[in-house]
């Protein structure tokens, strides 16, 4: 199968999967293990999770570096990387799996991640618009390519589990999925963690 055809068949046929598979996938397709486990419908572990943090402090941490350029953000990667290194594995129950719908599953990436609308960065799109995907009022093509770089996401993979047919949707400002994978590696951070941080990459 083409990789469009896996992520689609995770949504269409998920529940059926063994979690060992899931994290088998997760590692042929270069994919977060938890993100995976939300495309198939399964329950996430809380050690694979963020801890519970304030969202006003991941606000201000994720607006710090959304210009930097690469050797910035490669700077930045690797102090989120120490500092996340010492941190204990969170504890808790599993999250309840995710919907089959789009808008369900980009919540479960978003709250992979300890994101929210309000607490993505700036992406040039409204904080009503990104609502409105998380919500399942609407997407574009255009929508998905510009939320793609902060999930560390590959464009082609949004499409194929929103469904949405290919087509051309003009020029827009994307952002670099490296800024992503600083969200990925600041995935274990604690809010004090965050509230350390954000001056060093400011």
């Amino acid at each position: 199968m083409t990789r469009a055809e896996v992520l689609r068949d995770l949504m269409n046929n998920g529940p059926s999967y063994e979690p060992a598979r899931l994290y088998e996938l997760a590692a042929e397709l270069d994919l977060l293990v938890s993100d995976v486990l939300v495309v198939a419908g399964h329950p996430v572990p809380a050690r694979l999770r963020p801890p519970a943090r304030d969202r006003d402090v991941m606000r201000a941490f994720a607006r710090q570096f959304v210009t930097a350029d690469h050797a910035r953000l490669a700077s930045v990667k690797n102090l989120i990387v120490a500092m996340a290194s010492t941190n204990p594995a969170p504890e808790g129950p599993a999250s309840a799996p995710a919907g089959r719908a789009f808008h369900e599953i980009f919540t479960g990436l978003l709250r992979n991640r300890g994101l929210d609308a309000r607490s993505m960065p700036f992406t040039g799109l409204s904080v009503s618009t990104i609502y409105g995907v998380a919500e399942g009022r609407s997407h574009s093509l255009q929508q998905l390519s510009v939320v793609a770089g902060p999930l560390a996401w590959q464009f082609d993979d949004l499409v194929a589990i929103a469904d949405e047919p290919p087509g051309d949707f003009g020029s827009c400002p994307t952002m670099c999925r490296h800024v992503g994978e600083i969200f990925i590696a600041a995935i274990p951070l604690t809010t004090s963690q965050l509230v350390e941080a954000t001056p060093k990459i400011a």
